[in-house]
C-alpha cells in the first residue's frame, strides 16, 4: 500500500476528498510475468479520467514517473502477476477545486495471471436503478449505483448484475463490461450507453479485430440480447476476465472465448 502524501491518520482523511466527497478517479495497472503490460494505455486512461474530473495534473505525472513508481515500489520482490489499483484524489485546501493539489494511493493485489480466464459467474438484470450515459459514466469514479447493485447481487446469490441505462439498454455490470458472442460476431455496448472505458477490454478487442477472430460491433443492446448470445464474457479492469455461466434460466458455454483468450495471452510473450 503506497501513498505519496506525508499526512497520516485523521489528518490524511481530512485532506482526502475521496474520503470526504468521493472526489477521486480509479485506474488499474497490470503486472504479468513480473512486467508492466498495457502501461501506456492505462496511463492515458488515468490522464483522461483526471481531465474529466477537472483535476490539477502535476507536471511530474508522466508515463516514465508512474512506470518507475509502479515497477520499483509497488511490485514487491517476487511479485509476478498482480493488479495495481491506483486512486488519485483531490486534496482539501483553500485553492479553487480545479487548482488544488492531488495525491494518489496505490494498492497491489496479487491474484494470478491478469489475462487468465477466471471462474464462471451468474448474472441477472437489476431494474430498480439505472446508470447514466454522460461524460463521467465511462470512468471509475464514486458511483452509489454500484454500491446498491453490489449489495443487491449478494442478497440474491448473484456474482454481479447487468445495469441498464435510462433507455433500458445494456450499459455494463458493476465490475466491468460485457461482450456478447453470437456466431462470428461479438457485440459490445457503446460507451455512449454507459459502458466503462477499459484498457483491458480495448486491448482484447483490438487483438480480436486485428487477427480476424470475430467481427466486433459496438451497438445499442436491449436486455434481451443476453438471451440470444451463445457466449458472454465479462471484462473487468479490477477483477479480470470472467465467462458468464448463467443469466436467469439460460446457461452459456465459453469455449470460443477460452480459445480467443489463449491466443491473446501468447501475444504478450
Amino acid at each position: 500500500m503506497i501513498q505519496n502524501t506525508s499526512t497520516d491518520g485523521l489528518g490524511e482523511m481530512n485532506a482526502n476528498r475521496a474520503f470526504l466527497h468521493g472526489d477521486a478517479v480509479k485506474v488499474t495497472f497490470f503486472v504479468r510475468n513480473g512486467k508492466l503490460i498495457m502501461a501506456e494505455e492505462c496511463y492515458f486512461f488515468l490522464m483522461a479520467s483526471m481531465r474529466k474530473m477537472r483535476m490539477n495534473i502535476p507536471l511530474s505525472y508522466t508515463l516514465d514517473y508512474f512506470q518507475h513508481i509502479l515497477s520499483e515500489m509497488a511490485m514487491k520482490p517476487g511479485t509476478q502477476d498482480a493488479f495495481i489499483h491506483m486512486m488519485v484524489y483531490r486534496e482539501s485546501g483553500p485553492e479553487k477545486l480545479d487548482k488544488r493539489p492531488v495525491s494518489f494511493h496505490i494498492h497491489v493485489e496479487a491474484r494470478g495471471d491478469v489475462l487468465q480466464l477466471r471462474n464462471s459467474i451468474e448474472l441477472d438484470l437489476i431494474k430498480e436503478i439505472s446508470v447514466n450515459t454522460h461524460l463521467l459514466s465511462n470512468i471509475r469514479v464514486h458511483c452509489p449505483e454500484n454500491i446498491y447493485a453490489e449489495i443487491y447481487a449478494r442478497d440474491n446469490d448473484l456474482d454481479d448484475v447487468i445495469l441498464l441505462n435510462p433507455n433500458k439498454r445494456i450499459a455494463r455490470t458493476v465490475a466491468g463490461n460485457l461482450l456478447f458472442l453470437e456466431g462470428n460476431v461479438i457485440k459490445i455496448p457503446k460507451q455512449s450507453e454507459g459502458a466503462y472505458i477499459s484498457p483491458l477490454m480495448e486491448n482484447l478487442v483490438t487483438f480480436i479485430h486485428k487477427n480476424g477472430l470475430a467481427e466486433i460491433r459496438e451497438e445499442e443492446l436491449i436486455a434481451f440480447e443476453s438471451q440470444k448470445s451463445e457466449e458472454i464474457l465479462m471484462v473487468s479492469d479490477g477483477q479480470g476476465l470472467h465467462p458468464v455461466q448463467k443469466i436467469r434460466n439460460k446457461t452459456f458455454a465459453h469455449a470460443r472465448f477460452a480459445q480467443i483468450i489463449a491466443q491473446w495471452q501468447k501475444s504478450f510473450l
